[in-house]
């Protein structure tokens, strides 16, 4: 339970009391800052506290956006501040020092000020926070309270401020009034996570059964599925209930809904006779990789100082003009798009002609978005940081081999981006050689270029390309071999190992995010780099026959996925993982 300490003279008729116990406060009363001294420190250790003026004045809302928020260890309003366990030492500290003059009266406002830690301050728009200094300005905070309906405002704060199209217009005009349901009801936004995955996962059986009805329910179920994970960050924001559990299973569940999907598909073509897996595991490997130029591209600009792109100048300047915001947004097919899209093709064609459209949609999407992402890094004049080239680092994901020519004392045989394109060049022409053992000397050297080009930091113009050239060689190298193997079952397998490396990898960066680095050292050796198993995959491919290929693809993909399922778990449940919380467009 938390604890909430009024300081100074009650006012009569003021609410203040009755709200923070709605809150799930206990509240105390000091009536000095001798008072509120004793109290705090009386407070056990591992509660949340909040100092309050019992003079303040506000909307419920305003007392819940500043003292509930479980992200922030200090957060403050006017007139309030509350300290989690972690910033209980910061709040004391604080409140010493404003007591050591010796006065009686405490101003909950200067210790805020008096606090030598970040303290977050929520956007409270509308919403109303005063400590009013007379009955006057009381009157008239009170009218301001009442003039503003707080909840209204918090049913519309529980929508992202930047969303997608479709979601913006045909989802989340209801779907925040089924988060106010499920927060009357006591329901949490993890369970409405899983709700949506379990969704995703019986649209993905409809689709399998290959027959019109089914994937006319797949097509329905999926929309109820999106429907339900854009309720789940609804929820959490209009209730506050944030978690690094949810974060984590928000960030996953997504992929793992989608791309079980492709796999519903693909199976579900098979049964009328198609063969899609290549087209499946095509569509899988372009959205993955899509998602990897984003955030290589957003983490290498994390903290670049001196932005003076004319590009991003000319952006701004279209976000100026409505209609244009909202076409670069549907054009580059973001999830609420891009499963409408899915669902649609899904009830009305045949998997084939939905994976057709969606890879041309998301090729297109990923083309402007690159082009329009290396325009303006060739155009800015920024110092990237050594926290940015580390980034890039952990996301390209390099083990074992790559590690080895790194360590070459040789210098650099040129820019990073270079000597990426140069491997992953030598690795294409090696797989379409018709040479059983060509695509082994080209996964060699392509190790040993990943290896040279992480040898100096990622810190030129476009070196944030390397992460994503390095996940299409992996992806298309097992994409391709799976192909030429022939024998019915390697596409599926393919599409496993795949799926597997690309939770790996997604990992990865919802770590980036939150500050926590990348994976453990030792689980990127156990699974061998993205240089490793590129190499090892073709040498399995030279060595085996197809039947045995296959059977081999089936066992690396069942061993990656237990190995970094398994860390990710341990990880994301411990209390030391970070509370990652993505409130841009979603990808």
């Amino acid at each position: 339970m938390s604890t909430a300490i009024v300081t100074g003279q009650p006012v009569p008729g003021s609410s203040l009391e009755s709200d923070l116990r709605a809150l799930g406060f206990e509240v105390l009363t000091a009536f000095d800052a001798a008072d509120t001294g004793n109290l705090l420190a009386a407070v056990p250790a591992d509660r949340r506290v909040a100092v309050v003026d019992a003079r303040f004045v506000g909307h419920l809302h305003a007392l819940r956006l500043g003292l509930t928020d479980p992200r922030f260890p200090l957060a403050a309003i006017p007139g309030a501040v509350t300290a989690q366990p972690a910033g209980r030492q910061a709040l004391s500290r604080a409140l010493a020092r404003e007591t050591s003059g010796g006065g009686t009266d405490l101003a909950v406002d200067g210790l805020v000020t008096a606090l030598d830690a970040d303290v977050h301050r929520p956007e409270l728009g509308s919403l109303v926070a005063a400590v009013p200094a007379d009955p006057q300005a009381r009157n008239e905070a009170r009218q301001a309270v009442a003039a503003v309906d707080d909840e209204a405002v918090r049913l519309k704060s529980a929508v992202k401020s930047r969303d997608g199209f479709f979601t913006t217009f045909f989802i989340s005009p209801y779907s925040r009034y089924i988060a106010r349901w499920c927060a009357r009801r006591g329901l949490t936004p993890n369970q409405v996570t899983t709700a949506s995955l379990l969704t995703a996962l019986i649209a993905a059986s409809c689709a399998a059964t290959g027959t019109r009805a089914g994937f006319v329910a797949a097509g329905v179920l999926l929309i109820c599925s999106f429907v339900l994970d854009c309720t789940d960050g609804q929820l959490a924001r209009y209730s506050l209930q944030y978690s690094t559990l949810g974060a984590w299973l928000d960030a996953t569940f997504d992929r793992a809904k989608e791309y079980a999907y492709y796999a519903g598909l693909a199976l579900g073509a098979a049964r009328g006779g198609d063969d899609v897996w290549a087209l499946a595991l095509g569509a899988m490997i372009l959205q993955t990789c899509r998602h990897v130029v984003d955030f290589s591209f957003n983490e290498a600009n994390h903290d670049a100082t001196a932005n003076t792109s004319p590009t991003a100048a000319l952006s701004d300047k279209l976000d100026s003009v409505g209609w244009t915001v909202w076409v670069r947004r549907m054009i580059v097919l973001p999830i609420g798009e891009r499963w409408a899209l899915i669902a649609v093709l899904t009830a009305a064609t045949t998997p084939r002609i939905t994976f057709y459209v969606l890879l041309i949609g998301c090729a297109f999407a990923a083309t402007y978005t690159t082009a329009g992402r290396v325009l303006r890094s060739l155009t800015r004049k920024a110092r990237r940081t050594d926290r940015a080239a580390q980034a890039l680092a952990d996301l390209a994901d390099n083990g074992p081999l790559a590690g080895l020519a790194s360590r070459t004392r040789r210098a650099p045989l040129g820019s990073p981006l270079l000597l990426a394109l140069a491997g992953v060049a030598v690795l294409t022409v090696s797989l379409f050689s018709g040479v059983t053992w060509a695509p082994v000397v080209g996964a060699f050297l392509y190790a040993v270029a990943s290896g040279r080009a992480l040898a100096a930091p990622l810190k030129g113009a476009l070196d944030w390309l390397v992460p994503p050239l390095f996940r299409a060689a992996e992806y298309g190298t097992v994409l391709v071999l799976a192909s030429k193997a022939g024998v019915n079952g390697a596409l599926p397998a393919a599409f496993g190992l795949v799926a597997a490396v690309a939770y790996h990898h997604y990992d990865t960066v919802y770590r980036i995010r939150g500050n926590a680095g990348a994976p453990p050292a030792w689980l990127v050796r156990a699974i061998g780099g993205q240089e490793g198993r590129t190499l090892l995959v073709t040498v399995l491919a030279a060595l085996l026959t197809a039947a045995q290929f296959k059977a081999a693809l089936t066992v690396l993909a069942v061993a990656v996925a237990g190995l970094v399922l398994v860390e990710s778990i341990r990880f994301w449940v411990s209390a030391g993982a970070p509370a990652v919380h993505d409130e841009g467009e979603p990808a």
